[in-house]
């Protein structure tokens, strides 16, 4: 068949959609599976698609990749950038920009599968290949669970997956253990009584409320928190009034917390909470806050024997080139699919920076600052080499797992 994989990821980068809506992304890859000779199931989880082949007895590995993009406003300049737009969960029309680079792992995923076709006289076994809607929002992987993918495909040995991160092109980032923090979006709305913004002492002011509650949420992690705990707590939204002279009635928070492991995040759960009703509560709040919890991400554990197993692997095709990133206080749903299974999970980073960048890494230890990341508007990964290498990274990890 032949997939230009180049001219594939420019398509995607260009027409990226919401997650949920995906529904453009999910033709393209059903047929490409098609005519790869995949039996298909499309629609799993509204827009997730599944495509089974089997070659004989052996290995089951699950290869995942996110198809969704981001309200992001497109800044790269390239002559493929994204002017889509899509309406959000709130009905409001927002630009929309591929600034994770699910492209990517769309694009590396169906170059992999064609490349196992090619040489399927080289393995025997069964490639699940699973490409899965939202994981922006976190319930992409669990829309996919819940609509039954482990009733339609058999039982995979592993759960197989990769991420494009901003490090030079050539390089893995993969550990065993706790990869990827977990995530917790707070939505909270503080109730006062409004009046006119002259006569403050008839009101009791919300926003003062939340501006209190705010810096108060700061100091959790630097003083309740152990050293050698960890934890990223940020306030990304503040809404409150509608004129420059009306005290309103009530403010609304966004929270992300982001911990790295269960005992943490309780803590840290239960600090936000004392802290919002104390201070609603010394403020003079009429009623008491509302906390609500929208998204969650769990924790991103890697399978210890199964990463050093595919670290082993990813070697004979990078070399030394593999490092330990650290636990990163970004996250992902991934690993939902593996405990829904009940099988390891292993998930690596796949640079996509300038291969350039590689002796600024090995000199200091670290990248310029000023290196677009993930969900910016200037994320840009290079085509070459990275896709080449996504594709070889991801044929090597299940060729292993598959023999």
């Amino acid at each position: 068949m032949g997939i230009d994989i180049q001219q594939l990821y420019r398509d995607l980068h260009a027409h990226p959609e919401l997650s949920f809506q995906e529904h453009r992304t999910a033709g393209i890859v059903a047929e490409h599976l098609h005519a790869l000779g995949f039996t298909v199931h499309p629609g799993i989880g509204i827009t997730g698609v599944v495509g089974i082949l089997t070659n004989g007895p052996g290995g089951t590995v699950l290869l995942r990749a996110d198809m969704d993009g981001l309200p992001v406003e497109e800044a790269t300049g390239l002559d493929y950038a994204s002017t889509a737009r899509g309406t959000d969960t709130d009905g409001k029309d927002v630009p929309v920009m591929h600034a994770c680079g699910h492209d990517v792992h769309v694009a590396c995923l169906l170059g992999a599968l064609e490349r196992l076709v090619d040489e399927r006289a080289n393995w025997q076994g069964t490639v699940v290949a699973v490409f899965q809607p939202a994981e922006e929002s976190g319930g992409g992987a669990q829309a996919m669970v819940d609509a039954g993918l482990f009733d339609l495909v058999p039982r995979p040995d592993v759960v197989l997956g990769q991420h494009v991160a901003p490090f030079p092109a050539g390089w893995i980032g993969i550990r065993p253990g706790v990869a990827m923090a977990s995530a917790d979006s707070i939505n909270i709305t503080m109730f006062g009584a409004g009046g006119h913004g002259s006569r403050p002492e008839t009101t009791v002011d919300p926003v003062v409320m939340a501006a209190a509650t705010t810096m108060r949420l700061q100091g959790i992690v630097s003083r309740e928190l152990a050293a050698g705990d960890s934890a990223v707590l940020t306030v990304g939204q503040l809404h409150a009034g509608t004129k420059n002279n009306i005290i309103p009635a009530e403010a609304t928070l966004g929270i992300s917390l982001r911990t790295f492991d269960e005992p943490v995040r309780t803590k840290m759960v239960n600090a936000i909470e004392r802290i919002v009703r104390g201070e609603a509560s010394v403020s003079g709040a009429l009623k008491d806050p509302l906390i609500s919890y929208d998204e969650h991400f769990p924790l991103t554990r890697n399978d210890e024997q199964a990463t050093l197993r595919t670290t082993a692997a990813l070697g004979n095709v990078f070399g030394q080139q593999i490092i330990d990133p650290g636990p990163i206080s970004g996250s992902e749903d991934v690993g939902v699919l593996a405990t829904a299974a009940g099988v390891p999970l292993v998930f690596w980073f796949l640079g996509g920076s300038d291969p350039a960048l590689a002796e600024a890494l090995a000199a200091t230890g670290r990248l310029p600052e000023d290196i677009p990341s993930n969900h910016s508007p200037h994320f840009a990964p290079l085509i070459r080499p990275t896709l080449g290498l996504g594709i070889d990274a991801l044929v090597a990890a299940a060729r292993e797992w598959l023999n």
